[in-house]
């Protein structure tokens, strides 16, 4: 499962909340770091990426910090809130060229009267998705077939990237739907106890 902890649209203080909360998962859990956005102070984060298979639910929502400034001395607000939340994974396909279906045909064009003879266009299908490409470049129907199947290989690896694309948008918004109040967890101080 992929989650994201973020700062929202938080000062420094909940970019350090951040961190802070991602040590404290580290802690306890088996998590692996895929993306961060760096905060304003080092070792701080804007959102940070993560993926693991252990069950994190009881943090989905608001997590709530409570501290005294360490950047504003004096500063009256102590509450800092973080949103942690379950991210939507794209469900990319990965090549597989056992998956491919060839179609051969006569092609017309350079050849000379080799292509009224023989099949030498191709027509690759990829199975799982319906995507196709056509070749008729090459006067050989071995070297069109590479050249189809490498275009195919390549729409195929494009439309993962859109997939990726649209997804990663989503989990970016979730910045600005950070709630603040209504806790899920709370913790407090500078060494993050949780508390609730």
């Amino acid at each position: 499962m992929i989650y994201q902890i973020s700062s929202g649209q938080g000062p420094a203080e909940c970019e350090l909340g951040v961190a802070k909360f991602l040590a404290y998962l580290q802690k306890y859990y088996k998590i692996s770091v895929l993306e961060t956005s760096q905060g304003y102070y080092e070792n701080t984060y804007r959102s940070v990426r993560i993926q693991t298979d252990a069950d994190l639910s009881q943090f989905v929502g608001s997590v709530q910090w409570v501290c005294p400034s360490p950047y504003r001395i004096g500063h009256k607000r102590k509450n800092w809130f973080l949103d942690f939340s379950s991210c939507a994974e794209a469900k990319t396909e990965v090549f597989d060229p056992k998956q491919v279906l060839f179609e051969t045909f006569r092609s017309s064009g350079k050849g000379g009267q080799n292509v009224n003879k023989v099949e030498t266009g191709v027509r690759v299908i990829y199975l799982p998705t319906g995507q196709n490409s056509v070749c008729t470049d090459e006067r050989s129907q071995y070297l069109n077939k590479q050249k189809a199947v490498a275009r195919l290989r390549q729409m195929v690896q494009s439309e993962n990237q859109q997939k990726q694309a649209v997804i990663r948008n989503e989990n970016w918004g979730r910045h600005t739907s950070l709630e603040r109040g209504n806790a899920r967890v709370k913790f407090e101080g500078r060494y993050f106890k949780r508390v609730a």
